[in-house]
């Protein structure tokens, strides 16, 4: 499921927009120059976003803005502290899978003794310094996920997967959420886009190749029964008293798993 990304192109760096020459008071303006007008607005508010939101990781973040969509790895960069205070000790090695992997990596690998790999679905093209290091030592890699994981039985205490499943079919969940359970020892967690919930459309037509298939969490929890795979109630639990304590609102699904043993 090779697709190449979208990411917002940069507008309005350098350089200065020509004024128009002083126009007779009583003139109209041209309609072909009141559009114009609009159209340069519009570049520069994207560049404005696109600077302020320090590059690739918040591309999808100002796409989100102007779309009124929903990024489930955005959110997942606010939850990772409630996660912390839920696993404790669980997340010393995490696998993130997902789009814009090389910003959750960074992340996780600022919090103090925990290691983090990460899994990017997709084509990887005009990536930032960091994360080119990030896949050249080997930490990232772009690996599909309908075929089985690159790594061993148990090789990670906690897998997080954000946005991903959201744009796989039944037969391919059928896979792949028994792999999340089999390369972690201690939890799968999920976050899913919720049912009504819009996304960025431009990005995930070009990027994922296929409109988010969002799901209820009736329809996730059946399913997990059907794959056999058990809720991690106390672990969820964890997860809602942080969030409470937190004044957490989510804007994505959460789900707590229970590895295979």
């Amino acid at each position: 499921m090779s697709r190449r990304p979208n990411t917002l192109r940069r507008l309005g760096d350098g350089g200065s927009i020509p004024f128009v020459g002083s126009l007779h008071a009583k003139s109209r303006p041209s309609p072909v120059l009141s559009v114009g007008l609009v159209v340069v607005g519009a570049f520069l508010i994207i560049g404005y976003m696109y600077h302020g939101s320090g590059g690739r990781s918040g591309d999808i973040d100002a796409l989100n803005r102007l779309e009124g969509g929903a990024s489930c790895t955005l959110e997942l960069q606010r939850v990772l502290p409630i996660l912390k205070k839920s696993y404790g000790d669980n997340m010393l090695k995490v696998l993130h899978i997902g789009p814009e992997t090389c910003s959750v990596v960074s992340k996780l690998l600022k919090e103090e003794e925990t290691e983090a790999w990460g899994i990017e679905p997709y084509d990887l093209e005009e990536t930032d310094g960091n994360c080119k290091s990030l896949v050249h030592k080997g930490i990232v890699r772009v690996a599909d996920m309908k075929f089985p994981l690159p790594y061993r039985a148990k090789s990670f205490s906690l897998v997080i997967i954000s946005d991903a499943l959201d744009y796989l079919s039944p037969k391919y969940l059928n896979k792949t959420l028994p792999e999340l359970a089999r390369v972690s020892s201690d939890g799968v967690v999920i976050l899913s886009g919720f049912p009504g919930q819009q996304r960025a459309k431009v990005a995930e037509l070009a990027k994922f190749g296929r409109p988010a298939k969002l799901r209820s969490s009736s329809w996730w929890i059946r399913f997990f029964v059907q794959t056999r795979l058990e809720e991690n109630e106390a672990a969820g639990k964890k997860f809602e008293q942080a969030a409470a304590k937190s004044s957490y609102k989510p804007s994505c699904q959460v789900f707590h798993l229970k590895s295979y043993h």
